[in-house]
């Protein structure tokens, strides 16, 4: 019989750790004191960085508190290393109480170096960056290591043309017109989210609103409203590829963003009562978890051949694409994946003033065979977002091994291990 598992752990691990998080001592008190002030310099500092909070669902108090009283930058800075000094104090005294003090801690040093970058117009390299925010450094590679790859894919679609030309040219085959994106997408999500319920217990009440925009420097975006509610919007302005209704689904969906918010809500703010969580900084060490998992998401819920089996037989008919390519489209998508960290690369050099836009331009159309108009939508999010992008390949990676490191390595057991994190106050150093 197929049982779905619970919200993690609901019979042990948040039954043996609930006493703790609700007894009514001290330590407890402290740590409810330190969220609240967490989650009032999180808004200050949004009030400041329009991208900051991507989430908050808590009490809206503290928003007209913030509002009424703003701080300046360096207040905010201040405050938050005072509040860092008096949590490094306190002594945990379970492993989930543990995970929580680690998890306020980091989230806190990030933030303060992003107020400060802020504050000061402090310019960090993208390496600085990627520990300082995000809690990790990807790794690093030269770019002439993706040669070898390039090389088969000119093998792959023979022609004059540049690769990326052939390559764009290839991928234009699979194109969702856009009079069927509705129908595709909505195909493609449930199926996400019935491939997820299979091993996750969702809640009753989840759900979301699915829209369409334009001029946007992402591909997609989940924005988060709280009681188990996102709104989901697709950036249609570029042209959608098949393969880009499930990685959507999957990663802005199930088990991606919304079903995360939505664990993380269900069991750490209702049962637990730690409202910190009802407040997600973008630029913080919360977010390789929340990318890591959702791309990982993808090929949990599809491995193997699932994913490309589903889309022939369910997505190619309705696109009016030819079936008879989908071979051919794995040899292409497995191949053109091993150039992932090739954006990374190139990404690191712009922002680290090595190289100049037209020139990341080029190196984004050969390495990562971007088109030139892509290619100008990624400079786009770099300009945003700045690091962040190592959120995605090597985020993935991270949740990939810790998930896959567990004792049952059956898909059962990866699922189980995955909920686990998606319902946890974990973060790449306590990965």
């Amino acid at each position: 019989m197929n049982k779905t598992i619970p919200l993690l752990l609901l019979t042990l691990y948040l039954s043996i750790s609930f006493k703790y998080a609700h007894a009514s001592t001290p330590s407890s008190d402290k740590y409810n004191e330190a969220s609240e002030n967490y989650i009032k310099l999180v808004l200050a500092l949004g009030e400041h960085d329009k991208n900051y909070v991507d989430a908050y669902y808590g009490d809206k108090k503290f928003q007209i508190e913030i509002k009424e009283n703003p701080l300046t930058l360096k207040q905010i800075v201040i405050q938050a290393n005072d509040l860092l000094q008096r949590l490094n104090m306190l002594k945990p005294n379970s492993e989930l109480i543990k995970l929580r003090h680690s998890y306020l801690q980091i989230q806190l040093s990030s933030l303060s170096v992003r107020a400060s970058m802020i504050n000061t117009s402090q310019k960090l390299t993208f390496d600085e960056q990627s520990r300082l925010l995000y809690n990790t450094e990807a790794p690093h590679f030269k770019l002439n290591e993706f040669d070898k790859t390039l090389e088969q894919l000119n093998r792959l679609l023979p022609g004059d043309e540049s690769l990326s030309v052939r390559a764009n040219r290839f991928k234009d085959q699979f194109i969702i017109p856009k009079d069927k994106l509705s129908a595709i997408f909505n195909i493609a999500i449930k199926e996400c989210r019935d491939r997820t319920q299979k091993y996750v217990e969702l809640l009753v009440n989840e759900n979301f609103t699915l829209e369409y925009v334009k001029d946007k420097p992402w591909s997609g975006y989940n924005w988060y409203k709280g009681n188990a509610f996102s709104l989901i919007q697709v950036n249609e302005e570029l042209p959608i590829y098949i393969s880009r209704a499930i990685d959507l689904g999957c990663h802005e969906g199930y088990p991606g963003h919304h079903t995360y918010n939505a664990l993380l809500e269900a069991n750490l703010v209702k049962k637990l009562g730690w409202q910190e969580f009802t407040v997600y900084p973008l630029f913080s060490p919360q977010s390789l978890i929340a990318e890591g998992s959702a791309n990982y998401g993808i090929e949990l819920a599809f491995p193997g051949n699932d994913k490309i089996e589903f889309e022939k037989m369910m997505l190619f008919p309705i696109a009016g694409i030819d079936p008879n390519l989908a071979d051919d489209y794995v040899i292409f998508s497995k191949l053109t994946e091993k150039l992932n960290y090739a954006g990374n690369e190139i990404a690191r050099l712009y922002l680290n003033k090595e190289i100049e836009a037209s020139k990341a331009v080029k190196l984004l159309q050969k390495y990562t065979l971007a088109s030139e108009q892509k290619s100008k939508q990624r400079l786009k999010f770099w300009d945003a977002y700045g690091a962040y992008v190592i959120n995605y390949n090597w985020g993935k990676d991270l949740v990939k091994n810790w998930v896959e490191a567990g004792k049952d390595k059956s898909q059962k057991g990866k699922w189980k291990r995955f909920a686990k994190l998606l319902s946890s106050p974990r973060l790449p150093s306590t990965l």
